[in-house]
């Protein structure tokens, strides 16, 4: 699986090297055209500060090569040094992408204890290499059994993630009870999980009892659907199976 933002290793990523004198001169640093402008039409920098932090971050900029650039920037439009608010802002929106990126990273949400789409792809690719070895087909051994959350007919927004947690959490349960020998179950997308299975006799009344047990455990049947997702017989179709699963 390859992200979709720059490999960044968590030393580019939190590395600062000590400051430089900021720059004079009549050029806006790489970036940070946005808040010249708004310094000098007098407007709040701050939104465009976070977006600058967000979109350095994302390429790789450190955090003091950010911050310098605030600075040179600041200077070159004769507004002093940067105030409190906009320091803040840049550096929130360079640790929020920071904060995503290496989130990405991670095989399992600590919170519901599901496996990333990454670690979903790489399992697959696992198989898809095994398979070829062995002259089988993924389609024919393997499915993704796949649970839908739908959103509540009313929800507090301030709660939504929260809650959308929690049901989360209850399916893992469900899932880690009708399969219970270490099949991969990973989040797709915002309201899908999908569990990686082996074909057998069993699979159309392993999802029936999976249906049945989220009732049971209080899961609303008008908050989610079950079914069985047929794998392409080839790895190079599995990137945009699971794109779509994740919309």
């Amino acid at each position: 699986m390859t992200s979709s933002k720059p490999r960044l290793s968590t030393v580019t990523l939190f590395h600062v090297r000590p400051r430089k004198r900021p720059r004079a001169g009549g050029v806006v640093p790489l970036g940070f055209t946005a808040v010249a402008e708004a310094l000098r039409n007098g407007a709040d920098p701050e939104m465009p500060c976070q977006v600058v932090g967000r979109r350095l971050a994302e390429v790789g900029v450190g955090l003091d090569e950010v911050l310098e650039g605030l600075e040179s920037t600041y200077r070159l439009v004769g507004a002093g040094e940067p105030a409190f608010a906009a320091i803040r802002a840049v550096a929130c929106g360079w640790a929020d992408s920071s904060l995503e990126y290496m989130h990405g990273l991670s095989c399992e949400d600590p919170l519901t204890g599901l496996a990333s789409t990454a670690h979903l792809r790489t399992r697959l690719a696992e198989l898809y290499r095994g398979a070829e070895c062995g002259d089988v087909s993924v389609s024919r051994t393997h499915a993704l059994v796949v649970v839908e959350l739908a959103e509540p007919a009313v929800t507090d927004p301030r709660r939504d993630g929260i809650d959308r947690a929690l049901r989360f959490v209850d399916v893992v349960d469900a899932v880690h009870s009708v399969y219970p020998c270490g099949e991969t179950v990973a989040r797709l997308g915002a309201r899908r999980a999908a569990t990686l299975v082996e074909r057998d006799d069993a699979i159309g009344e392993r999802v029936e009892l999976l249906r049945r047990l989220l009732a049971d455990w209080g899961v609303d049947p008008s908050w989610h659907r079950v079914w069985i997702e047929g794998l392409p017989d080839v790895n190079e179709c599995v990137a945009r199976l699971l794109d779509d699963l994740a919309r």
